[in-house]
């Protein structure tokens, strides 16, 4: 499973690299929401790629979709607010203020969601090292939004 964390590493990259390509986009297109629908069609086409070559891609039956929780489905909603914000706003601020307080508003989110168990996370208690953890990145943050 090691593996596991070389894909998250370079999905972190591509984290970092993603809104200035799509800020160019939107800079150079005559409407920056554009980009977003253009960011839309990339993101489909590539997930539809991936589970249509690794044979993992099928629609839910009726009951199976029942028995998901009503929230679940309205994770998309927030993806697409995350690219509207790289789009409006990660040239104006830079590439590390921006993606600093994304990551880090992201450490302490989750620390919350793992602590309390919400949105379908196991329980992993909000300890002193982890809440330290969070205080030191929003610390760090602060220092490269400062410069």
């Amino acid at each position: 499973m090691w593996y596991f964390y070389g894909f998250v590493l370079l999905a972190g990259i591509a984290n970092a690299i993603q809104p200035g390509m799509n800020g160019a986009l939107a800079k150079n297109l005559p409407q920056p929401l554009v980009a977003g629908l253009v960011v839309g069609a990339g993101t489909v086409l590539s997930i539809l790629t991936v589970g249509l070559i690794s044979g993992r891609l099928s629609l839910p039956s009726y009951e199976q979709a029942t028995q998901i929780p009503w929230w679940a489905w309205f994770g998309g909603v927030l993806g697409g607010g995350i690219v509207i914000t790289q789009l409006l706003i990660a040239r104006q601020i830079g590439a590390a203020p921006f993606l600093g307080v994304l990551v880090t508003a992201g450490v302490a989110t989750s620390i919350a969601l793992d602590h309390f168990g919400w949105v379908g996370f196991e329980q992993h208690p909000a300890t002193l090292w982890r809440i330290l953890g969070g205080l030191l990145m929003i610390v760090g943050v602060a220092v490269v939004a400062m410069t």
